[in-house]
This record gives C-alpha cells, structure tokens and sequence, in this order.
C-alpha cells in the first residue's frame, strides 16, 4: 500500500509531528533537538510509527537530500535502544546490517550516522575493500551495533567466514538497502535479492527489510524487488515531495565536423569546443554537476575546460569523476564539490548520480541524451536548494545534413529521444526492470557461494534456497539440474558418494580469486601509475605503448614505460594528449521512450525548454519525418535496401533482427532501425506478414542464431541451452516483437 500525502491543517500536521517524535527514544529526540530541527520532514513523519511497527517491509522513496536516512534510522535506533534497555543480557552481533552500492556511499553514511549513533551508544562499521584488515577483524570478533556493508563484502563474508559471519547475524532486527532502485533489473540486484534471503535464513526468522531510494517508477514492482513472492505486504512511504520546481534548457548543436571520425582526432570538433565554452561560461563561479555518457567524454571536456581556463587565465574549477580514476583523485573531487568557500564543476558518469553527499548543485549539466528517464530524475535531484528550484541543461550534437548522411539521422534522433525523454520525466515516468531476465549469470555465482558456505550441499535444498523460496524463481527444476551438469562438465561443481554438492578444481580456483564477490564483469586493466601513485586504471583494450599520450584525470599525460606482464604503465605529465577509448555499450531503450519519439515528430507543439538552434532541429527532424511519410509507414526504399523503423525499445529491435535473419537477411541495428540490406521493401513487407502469421518461435531457438551471446560475468561456463534462453531473456522480446510486427503491417 501507498501511505498518501497528508492534505491537513498546519495543526493537524503538527500534531501528527509530535505525535511521531513522541515515538521516539529519548535520546534520539535529543539528537533531534540538537540539529535544531523545528520539524520533521515529511518522509520522516510518515516513516516514524511504520518502521517503529517492525512488522512490515517499508519503502522509503524522497528525492536525494529529503531525510531519507533519519527517517530511517531514527525509528530503527529507537526501537533498538528499547529493547537493549529491556534485555537483561543483549546478545552479540549486529543490530543494522545496512547494504549499500558504492564504498563511498557507505563512508558518507558513516560520517552521518556515528553521531547519531552515539546519541545511543551503538558503533558503527564500515565493511569495503578499502577498509583495512585489522579493523574488520575487530567488527566480527565483537559484532555490535550497525554494519555498513557493500554486496560484494556480504558475498565475501558468506564465503570465507561463514560461520563466524552466521553468528554476526543472529541479533539482526532491520535489514536496510540504500539507492535500492541502482539494483533492480541488474545481476548485482538478484545477487542482493539472493543475499537477503540467505541473511535471514541465517538467523532463521523474518525480520523487516527497509528500502531508501529517490527514484521509483513502480512502487509495486520495486516492493516485490524488496521481498519477492510478498510485495503486497510492503509498506511503501511516498510523501509525494516531489513537486520541486524545474528549470530546463535544451541546447542544440549542429556539428559541420561529423563526416570526421572525432574519436581519432588529435583536436576536438569546434561543435564540442562551443558546448565546452558554453559550460565554461554559464557554469564557471558555481558548484555544478555535468554528467556525460561515456568516460572518455568526462575526460575530453574536463581537459577542454581545464584549457579554456589557462587561456583566459583564471583559476581551474574544472575537475573529472569517473569509474576508472583512483579513490583519491575521485574524493579529492567530492571534497572540492563540498567546500562551500570555492566553486566547482565536476564532469562525470554515474559514479556521482547516487547520493553521495556533496551538498546542493546549483545546476546539472547533461552533455547527450540521458541512458534513461530514471538516471535523469536521479541527477536532477542533486540541484535545487531549500525553495529554489532545480536546473537541468542538456547539451544535444546532431550532424550536419548531407548527401552523405544516413536517413535516421536526418530525422534528429538525439535530440528527439532527449525531448521524449524530458517529458517523460515531467509525467513522472520512469522505466520498469526486465523482470523476466533469468540472470543464470547470478545464479551460478550464488550456487557456488552456498556450496562454498556450506562446504557442501544438497541439490534439492539449493534448489529450494536459491529458487523455490529464492529470488531466482523462474528457473524450472529441469533447468537447475542442466545447470548442475554444465558445472560439473566444467569442473565448477561434483557431486559426493552421498549425493552432496561439492566444489570442483575449477570451482575452487574461481571462488578463491577475490574477483568472485561481484556479480559484474571486471575487464582486465592496465593501472596508472605517476611518481609511484596510481591515479587509476585503463582497460586494456585501449592498448599502451612507450611514447603514447594520454588525457587521464583532467591531465595530459605521455607514457614512460608499460610492464605489460602486470600490466602497470608509467606515466610523465606531458604537454599535449589524446582521450583513450574506455569500452562499455549504452543502456537499452526502453519502448516507451520511442513511442513517445513518435508522438514528438507527429505533434506541432515546440517545447518551451528548446533553444532556438534546438527548435531549428527538432523542426528539421519533423520535416525529414514528413517527407517520409513515417507517420504512415515504416519501411523506406534507399537504393538495393530497405530502412525499417521499428518505434519500439531496443529489446524489440533486436528480436525483429533476429526474426529476419533466420529467414536469410543481413540488416544492422541503428537505434529504432534496422537497414536491410539487397531487399526491395515490397519484399520485406511480405516477409513480416509471413512472420506475423507464424506461430510464436521459441525463445532459446531463435537466440540460438547469436553468435556471441556472453552478457555477464559467468555466462561461459553455461550449457548452450541454457546460455539461449539466458540471452532471450535478457536482450529479446518475442511477444512484444510479434505486436509490433503486426503493426507495422496493419499501417503499411
């Protein structure tokens, strides 16, 4: 159920407001008063008496920066506190096991719970890879208090100490995952779904799971997320706080350099020099954040900007943040961001979008269109101070029109997908998880953690843990038993004389290697070295050499020398500098985004948030759309092939291409189309009405036609039945592809 926004009188709102303060343990009242807080904030009104209940799930869902983690941990302190104070002899372990996605996530936390923490008494931990040795030793020898705790650290624990971390477990009373909603629809969210359930397997009774996120677009979905096969039971807290005004401003540019290959340029395009002086301009004496897609993007403007300031000699206030940079000169960013007394800009990925805690932006810059309405309502919500509203500027490329340019791209594509997308976010949409994928990936990880925890197994008991009451409930008993037999063709597993589980040669050396924790690919990487320091990693399919330059960390850099057996590269500054490739595909497109593509080229309206060059392409774009008369059809003679645009989500796409290359056609993807190739549209159309009237094919038979159908992290050691239907079910939409199909036939 969704607890509504309270529509009553100041009175009534400050009589609810004492009533849930009153509900708290005294000292955490104190702390209260300390902060010199007159309220409580909305989301911590409401969250109060629910969690203080503990006899329900709770979503607690608020924009970044709104009280979220009070609202939590107020209630959750309190009610430990109380029953620490009615127990003769509290036992040990850990009260708060507190799961997070990102190490710097916990170390803010941390900063902001040891105070209130100590208004009652009870420690807090931080369990990361960067925490050192002696100090976790210290947390499970006497487990006390509450657990800051990565995925990849529970997997770890679970694996090397179970029993000592089983017996860590049995004080646990509340189970909290942060940012809940960066998991969903991952393999890191069904390794934490999986890890959940063992925690409380562990300790052998129900005990309330407590989800924090700023960004939900189905509250039932996410509730089921959080427990599987009982989302209906979730309590789910919105107070609806998300009424902020908002700024927008979409920036067109026309890039004239887009016949040239920019990413093996030595200078960049004057189309990206403009945005980079558009940044510099309009941002330069704020704190900001600008978010780009790719990190070699991060890198080539945070050095086009750090340029522009030498030029005009004023002090730098541009600095980068990504995945790929060392811990220090990511936190030396952060710090910079959160020193009120100096301005910042930070150019970055994803590594900023969750909430860490840097304080209020004054704008958030979007160079591209956004990977997805979600991420964007993410970043918007790190700007916006007290009563003022948030800014969001989005800086759009689209090539120069020429007798050369692909058809799709005469049609603004970017620039229409940012504006659906815009709007999307205005309606307050967001995209919903693929909960059909069967992440065989995550289950095989998960298996040989069990077997590893356990020292040995039984298959129906796995089976029961990990599918029957697990999160992996769709995997069919058949389809276990086909799993096991893969793993034990492949050494991973083997079975004793009494029917065990047990781990294989090869299974042992796999869960030995620390790389096993995570759920995700870890490509191999060279590390950056400069004056004995790394200052990051760089994936060795960008390959280094003596002499090569580099842009790394908003510095120019030149290698010195590369050990390419520990693949370690010393690095010297260096005047000059070119943007190394880092790898790594786009996030998939959901079909609602597309649909509402469509609906942007057939409206009229402009959107008040376009600049003029903006309106200029979205009306090139619509003209282009008109000309083709795409609002009637779908398919578009060019020569010897045909154009099929497919206004449907990339999952869509993909089946279609599929579809069409098992009956013998060569077509590649661009975004919503597919250009097949030696094949009249006349023909093609003949061939979808034949498509739309066959029987359904089956998934796996139809991925089978993929040549390279490794996604995640353990696909390789899958049976090739399964590894279809695992790629089916993550990248292909039968049903969906089929609508579609007789769609575009109905209309062409």
């Amino acid at each position: 159920m969704i607890l509504p926004t309270s529509n009553s009188s100041d009175d009534e709102d400050t009589s609810r407001q004492t009533k849930s303060f009153e509900l708290l343990h005294k000292s955490m009242q104190r702390w209260v008063w300390k902060q010199g807080w007159d309220t409580l904030r909305p989301i911590q009104e409401q969250a109060i008496p629910v969690v203080l209940d503990g006899d329900s799930d709770v979503i607690l869902s608020a924009p970044t920066a709104s009280g979220k983690t009070e609202a939590a941990f107020l209630p959750i302190l309190s009610d430990i506190t109380v029953q620490r104070e009615s127990s003769q002899s509290p036992s040990s372990g850990f009260d708060v096991v507190y799961i997070s996605p990102l190490k710097a996530l916990i170390n803010d936390q941390y900063d902001r719970l040891q105070e209130l923490c100590d208004s009652c008494d009870l420690p807090v931990h931080r369990w990361h890879g960067d925490i050192s040795s002696s100090k976790k030793h210290k947390a499970l020898d006497e487990p006390n208090g509450i657990l800051l705790i990565t995925p990849e650290s529970v997997e770890a624990l679970f694996l090397r100490r179970p029993s000592v971390f089983h017996q860590a477990l049995q004080n646990v009373s509340y189970v909290v995952v942060d940012e809940v909603h960066a998991f969903i629809g991952t393999p890191r969210g069904k390794q934490v779904q999986s890890l959940l359930h063992r925690i409380e397997r562990a300790k052998g009774e129900w005990f309330p799971r407590i989800a924090l996120s700023a960004t939900i677009g189905d509250h039932e979905m996410t509730a089921e997320f959080l427990r599987p096969k009982a989302g209906s039971k979730v309590e789910i807290i919105d107070p609806d706080s998300d009424r902020q005004e908002i700024r927008l401003l979409v920036k067109g540019y026309e890039n004239k350099n887009s016949g040239s290959n920019e990413e093996d340029e030595e200078e960049p395009s004057g189309t990206i020099v403009d945005i980079a002086e558009q940044i510099f301009t309009t941002l330069r004496g704020q704190d900001n954040l600008v978010f780009a897609n790719r990190r070699m993007d991060v890198e080539l403007y945070t050095d086009l900007l750090k340029r522009v300031s030498e030029e005009r000699g004023v002090p730098n206030e541009f600095y980068a943040h990504h995945g790929s940079l060392s811990k220090e000169i990511r936190e030396e960013s952060e710090r910079l961001l959160k020193n009120s007394n100096a301005p910042a800009t930070v150019i970055c990925t994803s590594t900023l979008e969750l909430g860490i805690d840097i304080g209020w932006m004054d704008s958030i810059g979007q160079i591209g269109s956004p990977p997805s309405v979600s991420s964007m309502r993410q970043r918007l919500g790190r700007s916006g101070r007290e009563d003022n509203p948030a800014v969001l500027r989005v800086y759009i490329q689209e090539p120069e029109i020429t007798d050369s340019t692909p058809l799709e791209d005469t049609l603004r594509p970017e620039l229409v997908q940012t504006i659906a997308m815009v709007d999307l976010l205005i309606e307050k949409w967001y995209e919903p998880p693929n909960l059909n994928a069967l992440e065989l990936s995550t289950l095989i990880q998960q298996l040989l953690s069990l077997v590893a925890e356990h020292g040995g197994i039984k298959t129906e008991t796995a089976y029961r843990i990990l599918c029957q009451t697990g999160p992996f409930d769709k995997i069919a008993i058949s389809q276990f038993k086909s799993l096991l037999r893969g793993l034990a063709d492949k050494e991973l597993l083997s079975q004793a004389g009494d029917g065990d589980l047990i781990m294989g040669l090869t299974g042992e050396k796999v869960t030995r290697h620390y790389d096993f924790y995570a759920a995700f690919w870890s490509p191999d990487e060279y590390r950056l070295v400069s004056n004995e320091k790394t200052i990051g990693m760089l994936p060795v399919t960008s390959p280094l050499i003596d002499g090569k330059l580099l842009i790394f960390g908003g510095q120019r850099w030149e290698v010195e020398s590369v050990d390419q057996e520990k693949q370690i590269a010393f690095l010297k500054p260096a005047p000059g500098g070119n943007v190394p490739k880092f790898g790594g595909e786009g996030a998939l497109v959901h079909t609602h985004v597309r649909e509402e593509m469509f609906t942007t080229y057939t409206s009229t309206e402009i959107p008040r948030y376009l600049d003029t060059e903006a309106v200029n392409l979205l009306e090139e774009g619509r003209m282009h759309f008109e000309r083709l008369d795409l609002e009637n059809q779908n398919l578009i003679q060019q020569g010897e092939h045909t154009i099929l645009f497919v206004w449907a989500g990339d999952r869509i796409v993909n089946t279609i291409h599929l579809l069409l290359a098992k009956r013998g056609y060569q077509a590649s993807k661009v975004g919503m189309t597919l250009q097949v190739r030696n094949c009249q549209s006349l023909e093609l159309l003949e061939e979808l009405c034949e498509i739309a009237s066959l029987q359904p094919p089956e998934p796996a038979k139809l991925a089978e036609t993929v040549e390279n159908k490794i996604i995640d992290k353990h696909d390789r050691y899958l049976p090739k039945e399964l590894l279809n239907s695992n790629y089916a079910s993550n990248r292909l939409d039968i049903e969906g592809a089929l609508n579609q199909v007789k769609e575009i036939v109905s209309r062409n």
